[in-house]
């Protein structure tokens, strides 16, 4: 079977590429800007809350070494669906909780695993993601990509990425691409 793409926003988009970076199954992961309706988005004009675009990663992957469905999984470990425009101290309708979907299979997938997450009480509140399907992804700019890898002791790395990327290995040990 032929890679498929999943196109995701939890926040940050530095924090879901680095956990999907370390997933077994993922081929490539880019950051990037989706869901609004401004061309080819600059990181300052996503921040400004004016484009309507989220931080998003498109997440390149095997179906035969992990599922979407285990993808969004793990989408629903890493962040928290149930506030709307906003993960921790970011806020902001870019930092909102997004599917954006490839075809009809994702959005019905999508809709399942949400279900499945809402009926086993892992959030306490509602779950507010979005899905819709993807229109436009634009890659962001060339230094936000593996952000993490490369900037490792920056401030919010350090604060925000290193301890969720912490509780994916521990979560998904199982999960993990060899060293």
């Amino acid at each position: 079977m032929a890679e498929q793409v999943a196109t995701l926003g939890g926040g940050c988009f530095w924090c879901l590429e680095a956990v999907y970076l370390g997933l077994r199954g993922v081929a490539r992961v880019v950051s990037g800007y989706a869901g609004g309706q401004l061309a080819n988005p600059s990181y300052e004009q996503v921040c400004g809350k004016r484009t309507g675009h989220a931080e998003v990663v498109q997440v390149t992957f095997d179906p035969a070494g992990i599922s979407y469905e285990d993808l969004l999984r793990v989408f629903f470990t890493i962040h928290d669906p149930t506030t709307k425009d906003r993960q921790g101290h970011d806020v902001g309708p870019q930092y909102r909780s997004i599917i954006l979907t490839h075809d009809d299979h994702q959005r019905v997938a999508a809709e399942a695993v949400i279900a499945e997450i809402a009926a086993a009480g892992i959030w306490p509140g509602t779950i507010v993601t979005e899905v819709k399907p993807l229109e436009v992804f634009w890659p962001a700019e060339e230094y936000h990509q593996n952000y993490f890898a490369r900037n490792p002791f920056q401030g919010y790395c350090q604060a925000v990425v290193a301890p969720k990327v912490a509780k994916f290995r521990k979560s998904f040990a199982d999960r993990l691409k060899a060293a």
